[in-house]
């Protein structure tokens, strides 16, 4: 079995501005990148689980969510990273709707991933719970830099 790194997305991966939904508003976080490259120099997969209400809500559509993905996905890639998926729970509630841990079992099920071996960062508590739900072995709760997280 392989381990994995579960990243959340907005305020772990980009800094969150409320419901970011377009590129001119999304803005990494300083040293997502390098954290990542060396998560996956260590064998994680890397991993994004991430709520995504504001398509509930209406504020964008699931193809605006699709565009800005594929648009993200793409930016790792350019940094050297791969993201072997992408998770998110566009309901309000539900089994995979953080602090459920559903999308973090459908991953460790398509990937066959020792949970127990994995990390988990999110930048909520809700988002920490959610993997310990799951069985992560370690959720950090991210406090803005990626220098003071060892893998």
């Amino acid at each position: 079995m392989t381990k994995a790194l579960f990243l959340d997305r907005d305020g772990t991966i980009n800094i969150d501005k409320a419901y970011v939904h377009r590129r001119e508003d999304f803005e990494f976080i300083d040293g997502v990148f390098d954290f990542c490259r060396r998560a996956q120099e260590l064998g994680y997969l890397v991993i994004v689980v991430t709520n995504q209400s504001g398509i509930a809500r209406g504020y964008y559509t699931e193809a605006d969510y699709r565009a800005l993905t594929d648009w993200m996905v793409g930016e790792f890639a350019a940094h050297g990273v791969k993201v072997t998926d992408v998770f998110h729970c566009p309901e309000l509630s539900g089994p995979d709707r953080k602090p459920e841990p559903g999308m973090f079992l459908k991953a460790r099920d398509r990937y066959g991933i020792d949970m127990s071996a994995s990390v988990s960062v999110g930048d909520k508590p809700r988002d920490v719970e959610a993997g310990e739900r799951a069985g992560v072995g370690r959720n950090v709760l991210f406090s803005g830099s990626y220098a003071e997280i060892a893998l």
